[in-house]
């Protein structure tokens, strides 16, 4: 990866919807040459998908959550792979420390986050969990800027 793939994935990160034909002429290079960067960062796995950022809020969904999980019986993957089902569910961790696994969820009622707690609570290598509201974010972003 060199300056000109930085510079790409600089663009798409601020912009994923645009042509290569756009990222061509803000860089002052051909599209083809910017097709096949990118077609090449696919194969590399550094691009991996072109998504959206949601507003969960707009959406009715005000109950954000961290959800913290001990595993016992060696039985993480097993845990994780169902919690991970929940469509409620945004990311799910292995972690070091007093648990086993970090989950992000966020709910459109608090009587939701109980349902998934309860349900979480009774899979049968769930130990305990410790769930934290969370009040306010100040960034919120899966990726970090290259």
């Amino acid at each position: 990866m060199d300056s000109v793939d930085e510079k790409i994935i600089k663009i798409l990160q601020s912009d994923s919807r645009l042509s290569a034909r756009a990222i061509a002429k803000k860089m002052n290079i051909a599209p083809s040459t910017v097709l096949s960067r990118i077609k090449k960062l696919e194969e590399k796995k550094i691009i991996r998908d072109y998504t959206i950022t949601l507003d969960y809020a707009n959406l009715g969904y005000d109950v954000p959550v961290i959800i913290d999980v001990k595993v016992s019986k060696g039985k993480l993957f097993e845990v994780e792979n169902e919690i991970a089902k929940s469509k409620n569910v945004i990311a799910v961790y292995d972690v070091t420390g007093d648990f086993d696994v970090v989950v992000l969820a966020i709910f459109k009622t608090r009587k939701g986050l109980d349902q998934f707690i309860k349900k979480l609570q009774a899979y049968k290598y769930v130990e305990r969990t410790n769930t934290k509201l969370i009040l306010n974010t100040i960034k919120d972003s899966s990726t970090i800027k290259i």
